[in-house]
């Protein structure tokens, strides 16, 4: 294969796997999605202060109707809150419950067993250039996002 054709399976390829780690993930625990768990956990990475939906909807890529929408099931099932913010009324933060909190602590191994699995047979190298890849497409995408939006599509 040359190099076109590489990026080219590159970029079909972690299409499809998204989609089937996905599937896999939502296997993992009948109570929560794998989306769901991403939300968690973009919460729990970005929150002093509590994270807003805006800035949760930019982590994810998405916007703010489909995180509201993750959201609502996560608030009915007690694992998050979404509070207005004292200061800007228009502003809607999220907080993690003690519920949240226990329930993952709970399923940290079954965590850990998942992504040890998924990365089963790499390596350091392989792993760091895996890493270093993904992240040089985030900061490409990135450019390209900027691009459009100031090009106003």
């Amino acid at each position: 294969m040359n190099q076109e054709e590489k990026q080219a399976f590159i970029f079909a390829t972690m299409l499809t796997l998204a989609n089937r780690m996905q599937i896999v993930g939502d296997k993992l625990d009948k109570n929560i999605t794998l989306k769901q768990w991403l939300l968690i956990a973009i919460i729990l990475k970005n929150g002093n202060p509590s994270p807003t939906l805006g800035e949760v909807a930019g982590i994810f890529g998405c916007s703010r109707q489909n995180i509201k929408k993750l959201a609502i099931i996560l608030e009915k099932q007690g694992f998050v809150t979404l509070k207005r913010d004292e200061k800007d009324a228009r502003v809607v933060r999220f907080q993690l419950t003690s519920k949240c909190d226990a329930y993952f602590k709970e399923r940290e191994d079954l965590e850990n067993e998942f992504i040890q699995d998924l990365f089963h047979h790499f390596d350091e190298k392989l792993t760091n250039g895996l890493f270093y890849g993904i992240q040089q497409l985030a900061d490409n995408l990135g450019r390209i996002e900027e691009n459009y939006r100031l090009k106003g599509s």
